[in-house]
């Protein structure tokens, strides 16, 4: 019996070997070309996983874009939740075969994830955008005086404000041009202004109809929670993630995300 059990052992590390030999590539040694194949093939979670951790850094690299251009009160962190919504669609959606680069095909779309949550949070007050229109109106006006652009000195003289008050004025002008809460589209006959946003067509959205189901049906089963939150509930539920890919993705450690998910839940 002793023999035998020796030989059995013998035979078992060339066994070992033999099923090694033959089993499939980890998903942590694929190169990111690889990755990319695998998931058309397959559109396996896993993947899918494996490209937000990867391509991660280009939502940090817009947001933080982003957030210097904004006032302090906006959260860096609910720009980074935004855009990596973006860039779940963008993975999904993006096609190789058209020939574009997916850092440049999903550049925009990362934006522009961002900028609609913007949008939704409606920060911008009624006074900042009254002031920035009243800052292109006082650039127009000297623009026809001068035959120039005139420089911010002139401009915070013709507003008569110091120019520390002008560099304030000046930042939430931009942040609100930036998410096209503050400029008109010619006069509206109505009583409520038409802006931009209202007319702009989203490129992004393929079928309006399902967009907004997908929207409505994740808003529904996500209500109340902070942006952070139901980032956390989509990747986990939605997305199959783990919470080490989702601490990743986030840029959060395991431990916040399992503490952050059981407070959701309780």
């Amino acid at each position: 019996m002793a023999t035998r059990h020796t030989a059995l052992e013998e035979c078992q590390p060339h066994r070992r070997q033999s099923v090694k030999t033959h089993a499939p590539k980890p998903p942590t040694t694929l190169t990111i070309e690889e990755i990319w194949v695998q998931f058309h093939q397959t559109r396996a979670s896993q993947h899918r996983n494996l490209l937000m951790e990867h391509y991660r850094d280009l939502v940090r690299y817009a947001a933080e874009r982003l957030h210097a251009k904004l006032p302090d009160k906006v959260e860096l962190d609910d720009l980074i939740s935004a855009g990596t919504f973006g860039l779940m669609d963008a993975i999904d959606a993006y096609d190789p075969a058209r020939g574009v680069k997916f850092e440049t095909y999903c550049a925009p779309r990362i934006k522009g994830s961002i900028l609609d949550e913007l949008r939704s949070m409606d920060w911008v007050p009624r006074l900042v955008r009254a002031r920035a229109h009243q800052l292109a109106k006082a650039t127009h006006t000297l623009e026809m005086h001068l035959g120039r652009k005139p420089d911010e000195q002139e401009l915070a003289t013709e507003l008569n404000m110091d120019m520390e008050e002008f560099s304030r004025l000046q930042r939430d002008a931009n942040a609100a041009s930036l998410v096209s809460l503050n400029t008109k589209c010619g006069d509206a006959e109505g009583e409520k202004d038409v802006y931009e946003i209202d007319v702009i067509k989203d490129h992004r959205s393929e079928d309006p109809l399902l967009e907004a189901q997908k929207r409505d049906l994740k808003n529904l089963l996500t209500k109340g929670l902070t942006r952070a939150e139901r980032l956390i509930i989509v990747l986990y539920y939605y997305e199959e993630m783990t919470m080490k890919e989702i601490g990743a993705t986030l840029d959060l450690s395991e431990s916040r995300v399992s503490q952050m998910h059981s407070s959701i839940v309780a």
